[in-house]
């Protein structure tokens, strides 16, 4: 008999008998307040009728036709449909299947218009579990290990992490950004260095919001020093901070971002976006895949991107963001154990510290674990594990947020009578 690796770590029991908007019915029978969203996956909650239905008219026209041998109508109507969203300029678009794999093609893409070897990637980061993503990527250890040699060309700089540097925002900013003037002079200088590659809020590092003023400095070295912005959006992207792409905030232009997890509702389908001068310096055959810009996932796709512009799903993720924020600090104030709340959007984080300020990982697992006793899901993240996100679906209500921040008070008041 086959059994599921025991490699893959459940974070919770639940196995999941049907699922709608921001619930999930258990094969226990038990309805549960999914605030994970398919870690930030389900945009649009579980199995949004009109996301549905897209699919199931698709699946009966074709399933599968490779983009390399013909191409088919959900594809090209989904990267118009996105030419609408996508920053200025950035309108040549590159299909894959995940989020590790954008990553993959956009790293290749920056070495190959340059001509330059390095990609500064920053502490704390996570990009994927492909090779080429997991030498980026800082988050934690365990998707670094045992299975070196990682792809050279990597130089890792410091992230503006002010609440675990000590530091005011803008101390850490001028740390950070001073840190990288000095590895320009001491590990990678700027013509050999192809681009930087940086969340706008970390995902797995720890759901820290990048410094506006950060990325700001990041574009402005990248213009003087004729490096690539790669901002990896697969995350942070597709409306969840409540702007359609999070580096929007800080009002800078990348040069390519990656898209992945959002874009299709559950569907698995990413892409790249640069411009077509810089998409054509890839060499021939460089960008392929048999089942990259499936058919089916790229309908489920335009549903998605329709479905966030009818119900103004982007507006929604700012105020329900400010909603739950505003709640996981009432809960702070309780609990001092939560040193820090933290978040953009619908991209909000507790991080757990003991009484002399040190990451204090348990708290944070018997916090969650309590949650699933309230009928509610949550996540942890963090290099120390320390860290709970909370990423409800774009679809989630005022009266759900509420549901799930009484949620979160009785499984702190569990955890801390333990």
């Amino acid at each position: 008999m086959a059994h599921i690796s025991p490699i893959v770590k459940q974070a919770t029991p639940v196995v999941v008998e049907k699922a709608e908007g921001c619930w999930i019915l258990g094969t226990d029978g038990h309805r549960y307040l999914d605030l994970t969203s398919g870690i930030a996956v389900t945009s649009t909650g579980h199995c949004h009728p009109r996301v549905v239905a897209a699919a199931q008219e698709q699946i009966t026209k074709v399933i599968h036709a490779q983009m390399a041998t013909v191409m088919h109508k959900p594809m090209l109507q989904l990267t118009e449909k996105l030419g609408e969203v996508l920053p200025e300029g950035l309108d040549s678009v590159f299909y894959a299947n995940s989020g590790a794999e954008a990553v993959d093609a956009a790293l290749r893409l920056a070495r190959m218009a340059t001509g330059r070897p390095n990609i500064v990637a920053f502490q704390g980061a996570f990009h994927g579990r492909s090779v080429g993503a997991a030498s980026l990527t800082t988050a934690s250890t365990k998707f670094r290990t045992g299975f070196a040699p990682l792809m050279g060309g990597v130089v890792v700089a410091p992230f503006p992490y002010a609440y675990r540097l000590g530091m005011s925002e803008d101390e850490a900013v001028a740390f950070a950004l001073q840190e990288l003037d000095f590895y320009f002079q001491t590990i990678s200088a700027p013509n050999d260095t192809a681009a930087f590659i940086i969340e706008p809020v970390q995902g797995d590092g720890g759901y820290i919001p990048t410094p506006w003023a950060f990325l700001k400095g990041l574009e402005e070295r990248a213009r003087k020093h004729n490096i690539l912005l790669i901002l990896d959006e697969v995350q942070a992207g597709i409306g969840r901070t409540g702007k359609f792409w999070g580096h929007q905030h800080a009002g800078i232009k990348p040069d390519i971002i990656t898209i992945a997890k959002g874009i299709a509702s559950g569907f698995p389908i990413s892409a790249i976006a640069a411009s077509t001068e810089l998409m054509s310096k890839a060499l021939p055959g460089s960008q392929g895949g048999t089942y990259g810009g499936n058919a089916v996932a790229a309908a489920a796709a335009i549903a998605t991107l329709s479905v966030i512009e009818d119900e103004d799903l982007v507006a929604n993720a700012a105020a329900r963001g400010e909603q739950l924020q505003s709640g996981l600090k009432r809960l702070q104030t309780k609990y001092p154990v939560i040193g820090d709340v933290r978040g953009i959007g619908l991209m909000q984080a507790m991080e757990f510290t003991d009484h002399d300020g040190e990451a204090d990982p348990a708290t944070a697992a018997a916090v969650q674990q309590a949650a699933i006793e309230e009928k509610l899901l949550l996540l942890t993240c963090g290099p120390r594990a320390n860290v709970i996100r909370v990423i409800p679906p774009l679809i989630v209500s005022p009266e759900e947020i509420e549901l799930g921040l009484a949620a979160i008070g009785r499984a702190l008041e569990t955890a801390a009578t333990k």
